[in-house]
């Protein structure tokens, strides 16, 4: 089972250069060699929750081929997705809280925003859905995802826009191995951290990544650089891998076919060989 992860679209009517991103991010998606089961988007979707934005967001993702699941971050307007997107059962209602079933990897979305606030919440309701929802199937393994990580990035200004309940949260996977990934956005930077039994991933954003100056971490000092999204693989062989992918506007080429290896000389760098 593949999944895609993309984060943090920020689709904003003023700035068009965001929806060409989302656009690319898409068609890199439905070039893969072998489609995703499932597409997530980690929130942040639009800028500032105005219909028009999120009627762009819409068209943008109509030319996928595989299913969207979505939580909500900071920036959106928590009613407005409900109602674009209905949440599927099992979910917690009011919330874009919810498990989906349907694959051999199981699915389940947090809804971490806090109306309002930069920062998220896990308050008692949702956790208490997302203990119910892992005692019920203990054995299957399954990916979160969600907005804001449940983790410090070290850097003050992200980290004042943090996860509330994050501590409880943690308690709470330490009794559920079954969890094999805890996946975020909210950062646009990609953070890998240790969490409870398990790992946080956080994902980059569609339009641009941002490379964090930690050596100033009272300051919010980043460098722009290509647009990432996070390819989550699970089979029962492997467990769950997880690969970063650069969304660019390049052709696959055949590097191994099963039985020879190929010569791969791109017109702008080495020669490849493994």
């Amino acid at each position: 089972m593949q999944v895609v992860q993309f984060s943090d679209p920020h689709i904003d009517l003023r700035f068009p250069h965001r929806a060409a991103a989302l656009a690319r991010a898409v068609t890199h998606v439905n070039t893969l060699p072998a489609g995703p089961d499932a597409v997530l988007i980690t929130g942040d979707c639009v800028e500032h929750g105005h219909p028009d934005e999120y009627a762009l967001f819409q068209d943008l993702l109509r030319p996928l081929r595989a299913p969207v699941f979505i939580v909500p971050g900071n920036h959106d307007d928590r009613a407005a997705l409900l109602t674009l997107y209905p949440p599927p059962a099992p979910n917690l209602p009011g919330f874009l809280q919810y498990a989906v079933d349907d694959f051999p990897l199981r699915l389940i979305g947090l809804d971490t925003h806090r109306p309002g606030h930069g920062g998220g919440e896990l308050d008692g309701a949702r956790l208490d859905w997302l203990e119910a929802r892992l005692r019920e199937a203990p054995e299957r393994p399954t990916l979160l995802f969600m907005h804001h990580p449940p983790v410090r990035t070290g850097l003050h200004v992200m980290d004042g826009m943090d996860l509330r309940g994050r501590e409880a949260l943690c308690d709470l996977l330490l009794d559920h191995p079954q969890v094999l990934r805890v996946v975020a956005g909210h950062l646009h930077m990609s953070l890998t951290a240790g969490f409870a039994h398990t790992t946080v991933m956080t994902c980059p954003g569609t339009d641009a990544t941002l490379h964090p100056d930690l050596s100033r971490p009272a300051q919010l000092r980043v460098q722009r650089q290509p647009p990432m999204c996070l390819l989550h693989a699970w089979t029962p062989e492997t467990g769950l891998n997880s690969f970063t992918q650069v969304i660019a506007p390049a052709p696959w080429h055949p590097l191994f076919d099963g039985d020879r290896w190929h010569d791969f000389d791109p017109p702008h760098g080495p020669y490849l060989s493994l």
